[in-house]
């Protein structure tokens, strides 16, 4: 474990297992780094270096006032990696995540990174617009923001059910699982909740997924509650060259996290991995 300072002096918390090719895992909202640790156990034990940080706001990272954009968020993510000197990296992203890995390409490039890999995630657009029909109505973002800010550990305890679709028939989401992202979700300030929302809502990725020139695995479950699969992954996967998605039939927003789902992506990611 550690901290990696950042070009605006702030404290980005990151832990660091294992020896190998560099994995790095990118949260999604409003979780931190510890929703990966399944996943990076899996990888060092297969003989790599996984890593993952907490985003600003988000953990054990510092929480300003300010700067909840992805374009700072890109560059938080360059600063970590030029920190520990990371080179042939594959990305790893979950949700929000996804939208941090895009504009990090987008700004950054591929100099640093040989694979990504985008879980659940919210590229090229999670708003509805004339243009995104499939996308989520603006209306709903607005009432995480209100549920936010009226009362956020209820807010987080009721969000948790759709997050991991423990409202489906035949689920196999635990109460662990419901209890760790209210645990994560409670330490993300609530301006960064309330920031983030606005900013994963809006933000267009289209012109950052095609700058992609690495092999990109996209996988989405098909019952994403949350991140819509129409609006996001298909669209990711006709913009991203060289990309493959792989849909989870029943899959939830929270796949890594919820019993077989998770043990089906670490397969798939231990595959790609070693592709």
């Amino acid at each position: 474990m550690g901290f990696v300072t950042t070009r605006d002096g702030n404290e980005i918390f990151y832990k660091d297992w294992g020896s190998g090719a560099p994995v790095v895992f990118i949260h999604g909202w409003p979780l931190n780094a510890d929703a990966w640790e399944d996943q990076m156990k899996a990888v060092a034990d297969a003989g790599y270096r996984g890593i993952a940080h907490d985003r600003r706001g988000h953990g054990r990272s510092s929480q300003p006032w300010d700067g909840y954009d992805f374009d700072t968020f890109a560059d938080d993510l360059a600063d970590l990696l030029g920190a520990l000197d990371l080179r042939d990296v594959t990305l790893v992203a979950h949700s929000m995540g996804g939208g941090e890995l895009a504009r990090y390409i987008g700004r950054h490039g591929t100099g640093r990174v040989a694979k990504a890999v985008l879980l659940s995630a919210i590229p090229p657009l999670m708003m509805r617009t004339d243009a995104n029909p499939e996308g989520v109505p603006a209306q709903v973002f607005e009432d995480i923001k209100a549920g936010i800010l009226k009362e956020r550990s209820q807010f987080w305890k009721d969000s948790s059910e759709s997050f991991f679709g423990a409202n489906r028939p035949g689920n196999k989401v635990t109460q662990g699982n419901r209890d760790a992202f209210w645990f994560m979700a409670m330490h993300e300030s609530i301006k960064a909740g309330v920031d983030c929302t606005t900013a994963f809502a809006e933000t267009d990725f289209t012109d950052d997924l095609k700058k992609f020139d690495v092999p990109t695995l996209i996988v989405h479950g098909d019952d994403d509650q949350i991140v819509p699969i129409d609006a996001t992954a298909r669209k990711s996967a006709r913009i991203i060259p060289d990309a493959t998605l792989k849909v989870y039939e029943g899959g939830s927003h929270g796949i890594a996290m919820v019993p077989g789902d998770k043990e089906r992506f670490n397969r798939d990611l231990l595959e790609f991995l070693a592709a």
